[in-house]
C-alpha cells in the first residue's frame, strides 16, 4: 500500500511538472512584413536581421518562464499596398497571428480597415502617418509621424542657425506611396500654420527611385532652400547627392531612419560623403557610446547570433520587436499564458505604458491612448550627422512639437 501511495505521489509530481510554465508552453504566431525585392530591399538585412535574435532571446529568458513561445514568418510584399492586401487573407489562414510586425505605409494603407474586424493589432517600426491618425487604433507606432520628426529637426536647425526668418526647406518626394505623400503634406501643414518658423519653397514629386535630380535640385537651390528633406528612400538621397556634386553646391539633406546615414552612405559609396547631412527619428542614436541599446545589441551579437551592423535601421527593428514582445509579456501576465489574443494585446497596449528601460532605451517611454496610433505628446527626437568623417549625435533630445492634423 505504501509503495502504491509513493507511486501515486511521484506520478502527481511528474504531472505537475509537465504542466508548469517552464515546460508547457503555448505558441503564438506573429506575421513579419518585409520588402526583399522592392525599394527597401537594401535596408531589410538590418531590420529583419534584428528580429529573430530578439525573439530567440525573449523565448529563452522570458517566455519560457511565462509559458509562452513566439514564432514568426516573414512575408515579402515588395512595399506595395496591393500586394499586402492580396497576401493578408493567406497570412490569416496560415498563421492566425496574434499580432503583425508592420514595415511601412503600404501595410497601414492596406490593413488599417481590416485589422479591427480581424482583431489583430499591428506594431510598426516606422514613424506614423497622417492618414492613419484616427481614434481607436489597431496599428501602433512607437514614434510620432514622419512630419513630427522632420519638424523637430527643422526647429532645432533653425535655432542652431539663428536669425528671425523662417527656415526654407525643399521636399523631394514621390506619389508612388501614400506614406511619401503624407510626409510632404504634414510638413506643408506645419509651414502653413507657422509661417514664421518654416517655409516650404517647393515640394518635388519624382519617381519612387530616381536616378537624376539635377534639374530639380538646381531649381530648389535657386529658390533659397537651406535644407532638402528626403524621407523616402536611399535612391532619392543618392540622386540628390549626385546632383549637388554636379552643381558644385552643398546644402544639408535631411533623412529618416530607413534611408539615413549608414544606408545612404553605403549606397553613395562612402559614408564620409554624407558630411554635414542629417537624419532624424524618435529613437536612440547609434553612436559608439555605451548606451543600454548598444549593450543589448552586443549581448545579442555574442549570445544570439545577431549578424547585422550597429545602425539606425537595426535600432528600428530592435525597438519594434521589443515593443511587441513586452506587449505580449504584459498580456500573458494579465490574462494568463493560454489566453493571449490580438484583442487582449491591444487592450494591454492602450492601458499599460511601456517604460524605456524595458525596451533598452531604443525608444523613449511609450504611452498609447485611443486618441492616435502613436504617442501624441512627450516625445523627443534623436538627430545624427557625419562630422569629420565620423557618425555622431548632433542632438539626442530635440523636442517633438505638437502638430495639427492634416
Amino acid at each position: 500500500m505504501r509503495i502504491v501511495r509513493r507511486a501515486a505521489i511521484a506520478a502527481a509530481v511528474v504531472a505537475a511538472t509537465a504542466l508548469s510554465p517552464a515546460s508547457a508552453q503555448t505558441t503564438y504566431n506573429m506575421a513579419s512584413m518585409a520588402d526583399f525585392t522592392g525599394p527597401y530591399a537594401d535596408v531589410m538585412k538590418d531590420i529583419i536581421g534584428s528580429r529573430r535574435p530578439i525573439v530567440e532571446w525573449w523565448n529563452a529568458e522570458v517566455g519560457q518562464k511565462l509559458g509562452v513561445k513566439l514564432a514568426f514568418k516573414d512575408y515579402d510584399h515588395r512595399y506595395d499596398a496591393a500586394q499586402v492586401a492580396s497576401l493578408w487573407p493567406g497570412i490569416k489562414a496560415e498563421l492566425n497571428p496574434v499580432l503583425v510586425l508592420g514595415l511601412g505605409g503600404p501595410d497601414v494603407a492596406a490593413l488599417q480597415g481590416r485589422l479591427p474586424g480581424d482583431k489583430t493589432p499591428m506594431i510598426m517600426s516606422t514613424a506614423g502617418y497622417g492618414f492613419a491618425w484616427k481614434p481607436d487604433p489597431w496599428i501602433f507606432n512607437p514614434r510620432p509621424s514622419y512630419s513630427h520628426e522632420a519638424v523637430a529637426f527643422f526647429n532645432w536647425f533653425r535655432d542652431k542657425r539663428g536669425g528671425s526668418g523662417p527656415l526654407k526647406v525643399a521636399i523631394i518626394s514621390s506619389e508612388a506611396s501614400p506614406a511619401y505623400i503624407d510626409q510632404q503634406k504634414g510638413i506643408e501643414k506645419y509651414a502653413k500654420d507657422h509661417p514664421d518658423k518654416l517655409e516650404v519653397v517647393e515640394s518635388v514629386f519624382t519617381e519612387v527611385q530616381p536616378t537624376d535630380l539635377t534639374t530639380q535640385v538646381s531649381r530648389v537651390l535657386r529658390k533659397g532652400a537651406e535644407v532638402i528633406s528626403i524621407q523616402t528612400n536611399t535612391a532619392a538621397v543618392v540622386a540628390a547627392k549626385r546632383a549637388m556634386q554636379a552643381l558644385g553646391k552643398k546644402v544639408p539633406i535631411l533623412m529618416s531612419s530607413h534611408n539615413g546615414m549608414f544606408d545612404s552612405g553605403r549606397a553613395v559609396g562612402d559614408i564620409k560623403q554624407m558630411e554635414g547631412d542629417f537624419e532624424v527619428y524618435a529613437m536612440s542614436v547609434p553612436t559608439d557610446e555605451k548606451t543600454p541599446a548598444r549593450t543589448f545589441f552586443e549581448m545579442l551579437s555574442s549570445k544570439h547570433n545577431m549578424k547585422v551592423q550597429w545602425s539606425v535601421t537595426t535600432i528600428q527593428g530592435m525597438g519594434q520587436v521589443l515593443v511587441a514582445l513586452r506587449a505580449v509579456e504584459a498580456t500573458a501576465k494579465r490574462v494568463g499564458a493560454g489566453k493571449v489574443t490580438g484583442e487582449a494585446i491591444r487592450e494591454t497596449m492602450l492601458t499599460m505604458p511601456i517604460p524605456s528601460e524595458q525596451i533598452f532605451g531604443t525608444f523613449s517611454d511609450l504611452t498609447f491612448t485611443k486618441e492616435a496610433p502613436f504617442p501624441i505628446a512627450g516625445l523627443s527626437a534623436g538627430i545624427g550627422t557625419i562630422k569629420d568623417g565620423k557618425y555622431v549625435a548632433a542632438a539626442r533630445n530635440a523636442p517633438v512639437p505638437v502638430l495639427n492634423k492634416w
